[in-house]
């Protein structure tokens, strides 16, 4: 192939200034917004299971009689 190579041309160039580092940029934000929600899930399992742990008495009157 001749020519210039493709770190050389102005195409290249801004691959490698900008479109590059901003790919970087976004994938470090992914990994850190899937961090934190795996984080909240985590919490959110914890209390359910914590939950289902402890029978819960119902709140409702029904079915009970009045004097």
């Amino acid at each position: 192939m001749s020519g210039p190579a493709f770190f050389q041309t102005y195409m290249g160039q801004r691959f490698y200034e900008s479109t590059m580092p901003n790919l970087v940029r976004e994938l470090k934000r992914l990994n850190d917004n899937v961090e934190r929600l795996v984080t909240v899930a985590e919490q959110l399992t914890g209390q359910k299971e914590s939950s289902n742990a402890e029978p819960v008495q119902p709140t409702t009157t029904a079915g009970t009689e009045e004097p």
